[in-house]
């Protein structure tokens, strides 16, 4: 079911990923949660002191130098397991590493660095609420290859997407769970063993029934709008 609050999301997604850490401990996951507003770096904090003290021994990774610095001051019982992607590409330059990776925002510019990262990584990597396809070459060849390639590695451990008048949520090993926002709340709709896409979103919110023109220019406004985020 979809959290009450912010603490009840953290509470999902930490069970979700503990779980789907188990079954693939050198797997490829992501963690999403996508409130406007949200302060990432508290929720990471205490995501990485939950993974601590399962015995997890999390490595935070951060974009850049000013963020690792940030994330520091901010968290000094966890800051000596923090580093940078081009800082954590040095030690790797003695060779693979291993145990668990915490990659945090990662974005579209730190793609190449990322990428290298993975590639010299022998354990598991979970990424906080990354960005790493681009819209502006989302229909391209570049993001083709990227999708047939390293982006397709990727499980969702746990996602928490609030949309237009409805939200998507998933939490390892369940479904996807699509609900609709009514008057008194949201309600769930169906599940799906894939993310559906926006089609499938708004085929099961119409109930099953062929859509009309006007849904039909609202799925594209919404999947026109994700391209953009």
């Amino acid at each position: 079911m979809l959290p009450a609050d912010l603490h009840a999301a953290e509470g999902q997604a930490q069970q979700a990923l503990l779980a789907a850490l188990t079954a693939e401990p050198k797997g490829r996951w992501t963690v999403d949660w996508r409130f406007q507003g949200l302060r990432l770096l508290p929720v990471v904090l205490r995501l990485a002191a939950f993974l601590r003290d399962q015995g997890l021994a999390p490595k935070l990774l951060f974009p850049d130098a000013g963020a690792c610095a940030l994330a520091k001051r901010d968290g000094p019982d966890l800051a000596d397991c923090m580093a940078d992607f081009r800082g954590h590409r040095l030690v790797q330059s003695d060779g693979p590493t291993a145990g668990l990776l915490v990659a945090v925002a990662p974005g579209q510019p730190d793609y190449s660095d990322f990428e290298q990262v993975c590639g010299q990584h022998l354990g598991s990597v979970v990424v906080v609420n990354g960005a790493l396809e681009d819209a502006a070459v989302g229909i391209g060849s570049v993001a083709r290859e990227r999708r047939r390639g390293f982006l397709s590695q990727w499980q969702a451990a746990y996602s928490l997407l609030p949309l237009d008048g409805r939200a998507l949520r998933r939490a390892f090993p369940g479904e996807w769970e699509l609900y609709r926002q009514d008057p008194d709340g949201y309600r769930l709709v169906e599940s799906f063993k894939q993310k559906p896409d926006a089609e499938e979103q708004a085929l099961a919110l119409a109930g099953g029934e062929p859509l009309g023109i006007g849904a039909n220019l609202k799925m594209v406004d919404s999947l026109i709008e994700g391209l953009r985020r």
